[in-house]
């Protein structure tokens, strides 16, 4: 026992994934059609105690969200920087969302995975209606912002949050007591955060284990080349774009940097979720790389909500993929039509598991290929889920790390220091709230 509280969380993690995919692998071959092994412990023990981990780390998104980015808002004393914020962080999101679908459907056609492929629908799917551009932007704006918190629409949490903050700044003096709530707020949740991820562990374990009891293994085989062309163009987006783009606008180490996000990356794997791993990418980029909170409040949960580079790889991968197997041949106009619709597309995609196949639906209508491929490449979507998502994390931290350097917000001699937030045993979140410093305009 004491060795097990002398480990880091990252050891921990890991150690609960590799046993999670091992009981589940055993479970499966072994005991697959019990009744005791199906109904008390995947569908009982696992999936209880997954879902319970899952479901506080998610409750945790809205008041941390909230309350960090009207912290960081109200303490800026040049409102033009925020400005400058949103140009910057935007334009790089929106710029390695398009890298990243334009070096998938290249892949893709290169590879031609769906040529001559014979592959019979795998299970339906019902399409839902994608949300037009317009939508999305107007959507940005709560009417009720009680309603957006309630119902957790990060961007418009986002927007409101922004908005509060400047109006606190903007208030000067009197507002005094509001900043030191919201401050106050910002330190309980950062506490809560501490003790939720003790118990990350035992969550992820169950997560995984239930998972690859009822993984249909098979499918994979079945689309072996799609699934290895977008994990392949995964791959090249982490260590070509996001490890060229740190070096090239910064000059920090691509090494020291995947070192730090490990953590992050795991649970976003783990989860299939953004939104529920802004928490732990909160303190890798701030604890750990050194980016002062009025930065990362801002840029991380945009991120979650706006780049989805993985998506975007998934939704490129599988528009060539579906077209070969369809026999279906698209043109150079349809490529930009899917290059653009899927940028603009991933800016109203939610950072919740599953959601990119609704917006996949909208890139195919597009180019006219029929919705029944998406049935195709649902066998071994959540598996690509799970990788794709630690890939948006993963970029939402580069950005991060680019705008922060840019505006003098980051420490870097806490980003070169390669022990910097490692040396406890669990993860102290606090730290996070006292770097409510003002960013110079």
């Amino acid at each position: 026992m004491q060795q097990w509280i002398r480990l880091s969380l990252t050891t921990k993690v890991l150690i609960g994934m590799l046993t999670g995919l091992l009981v589940g692998l055993v479970m499966r071959h072994q005991f697959e059609g019990i009744a005791f092994v199906e109904h008390y412990l995947v569908n009982g023990l696992f999936d209880i105690t997954g879902q319970i981990f899952l479901t506080v780390l998610k409750m945790l998104v809205v008041p941390l969200v909230f309350t960090s980015i009207v912290c960081g808002a109200c303490s800026l004393k040049d409102i033009s920087v925020l400005g400058r914020l949103g140009v910057k962080t935007v334009g790089l999101y929106l710029l390695t969302t398009c890298i990243a679908i334009s070096l998938a459907m290249a892949v893709a056609l290169v590879v031609s995975p769906g040529e001559g492929a014979n592959l019979e629908s795998v299970s339906t799917f019902a399409a839902s209606d994608a949300p037009s551009i317009s939508d999305v932007i107007i959507g940005m704006f709560p009417k009720n912002p009680v309603e957006a918190l309630a119902s957790g629409n990060t961007l418009q949490i986002i927007v409101f949050a922004l908005l509060f903050g400047i109006a606190i700044a903007a208030a000067g003096k009197p507002a005094q007591p509001v900043v030191n709530l919201f401050i106050a707020l910002n330190e309980v949740m950062m506490k809560l955060v501490t003790l939720v991820m003790n118990l990350a562990p035992y969550g992820v374990m169950s997560l995984m284990a239930k998972l690859f009891y009822s993984i249909n293994l098979g499918a994979v085989g079945n689309l072996f080349q799609y699934f290895m062309v977008v994990i392949g163009v995964l791959a090249l987006q982490v260590f070509i774009t996001y490890c060229g783009l740190l070096k090239i606008t910064t000059g920090l180490s691509p090494r020291l940097f995947l070192k730090k996000i490990q953590d992050a990356f795991m649970f976003a794997f783990t989860t299939a979720s953004s939104n529920a791993t802004i928490p732990v990418t909160m303190e890798a980029v701030t604890r750990r790389m050194g980016v002062k909170n009025d930065v990362a409040s801002f840029t991380i949960p945009l991120g979650s909500t706006i780049n989805m580079d993985g998506t975007a790889i998934m939704q490129g991968a599988a528009t060539v993929f579906i077209a070969q197997a369809f026999g279906v041949e698209l043109f150079m106009n349809d490529y930009l039509m899917v290059i653009m619709t899927a940028t603009l597309a991933s800016i109203g995609t939610a950072g919740v598991p599953g959601v990119g196949l609704i917006m996949l639906a909208m890139v195919l209508q597009q180019v006219g290929l029929p919705l029944e491929g998406i049935a195709l490449i649902m066998g071994v979507d959540r598996l690509l889920d799970m990788v794709r998502t630690a890939v948006n994390i993963t970029g939402d931290s580069v950005v991060t790390c680019i705008v922060a350097k840019s505006e003098g917000a980051l420490d870097l001699s806490v980003f070169n220091n390669e022990a910097a937030g490692e040396s406890d045993e669990n993860i102290d979140f606090r730290q996070i709230g006292n770097r409510q410093q003002p960013l110079e305009a």
